[in-house]
């Protein structure tokens, strides 16, 4: 599959930001104590599955951006002695492997952000760790099918094209405000991509340039964080990324220019409390142990209450 244009002569993308230190109040009280990256998505916590992709994507130096309370997450990643040991005692070699496989990733860096000033802000605050490379950042809100391998896709766009690449997805034009929106310049090619030439952060339906939403997955490159650094807060008084992707759109140079990949595969959505429902009903079937007993399970319960409203 090739996406046209000389490749660039930085070496392919090997580093990611993942930003988890939001407080999870939807969530309430369930994440009173838990972060919400922690809550389980049918059998593994929702930053799992993050961090699985990126490692599918060969972009295992990962640093997390987090908050206060957040110590699970480094707990998740470290290896647990007392408990493997005791599988090892019991001959449990399937959940051993299970527990293993979540320290068997690599090892995850961690960085504080210190204030919740958006998540622009979160972003550079990975500069110590990604340096003068291109990275990915992956938002552990969007959870992508493994079989779709979007990152892949967008790091080989940004190692032949340069500049930033965004995911985008079409979404139905009353729910344009819920995300940030690209401007493009004509239609997408035959592989999905497109040349983004503008952004806006959450518009109106009747100021949205389109009905291409930016979802939670980007490969930057790493002039961005020049622009951020001077970037003054946007929308709700914080740092927006989509702000920054909106000046290298418009920019020339080393480093400019923004390219779109428009993703029609599977998308997981636990950003909220329905949709982290429909997320576990949709993996659910899915999964290889019991996704068949789950899904006969699930047309019998239909079917009762289609015959049993009250049941």
């Amino acid at each position: 599959m090739s996406y046209g244009g000389a490749m660039n002569s930085r070496s392919t993308v090997r580093k990611a930001v993942i930003p988890v230190a939001g407080l999870g109040t939807r969530f309430l009280p369930a994440t009173k104590a838990i972060p919400k990256e922690m809550l389980p998505v049918v059998d593994k916590p929702a930053i799992q599955y993050v961090v699985e992709e990126a490692v599918r994507a060969g972009v295992g130096n990962i640093v997390m951006i987090t908050g206060r309370n957040k110590g699970a997450l480094e707990d998740h990643f470290d290896r647990h002695w007392e408990l493997e040991k005791a599988l090892e005692k019991k001959g449990d070699d399937l959940r051993l492997r299970r527990v293993q496989k979540s320290n068997e990733m690599g090892a995850p860096h961690f960085v504080r952000q210190g204030e919740p000033k958006g998540l622009g802000h979160a972003v550079l605050c990975g500069r110590p760790h990604v340096g003068d490379e291109p990275f990915a950042v992956l938002l552990g809100d969007d959870l992508i099918g493994a079989d779709d391998r979007l990152l892949e896709q967008m790091i080989e766009v940004q190692e032949a094209r340069g500049g930033s690449v965004v995911a985008l997805m079409e979404v139905p034009e009353d729910q344009v405000h819920l995300y940030g929106c690209a401007a493009i310049d004509g239609a997408p090619d035959e592989n999905g991509v497109v040349k983004v030439t503008g952004m806006v952060e959450k518009p109106a339906p009747e100021d949205a340039p389109s009905n291409l939403a930016i979802i939670g997955r980007y490969v930057l490159d790493p002039s961005i964080f020049a622009v951020l650094e001077d970037l003054p807060p946007g929308r709700g008084n914080e740092i927006q990324l989509t702000d920054a992707l909106e000046e290298r759109a418009g920019a020339t140079g080393e480093g400019a220019g923004v390219w779109g990949v428009v993703f029609r595969g599977n998308r997981y959505d636990t950003g909220d409390r329905l949709d982290y429902l429909k997320a576990n009903v949709r993996l659910g079937r899915r999964h290889g142990e019991f996704g068949a007993d789950f899904e006969a399970w699930l047309r019998e319960y239909v079917k009762d209450l289609d015959e049993n409203p009250r049941s």
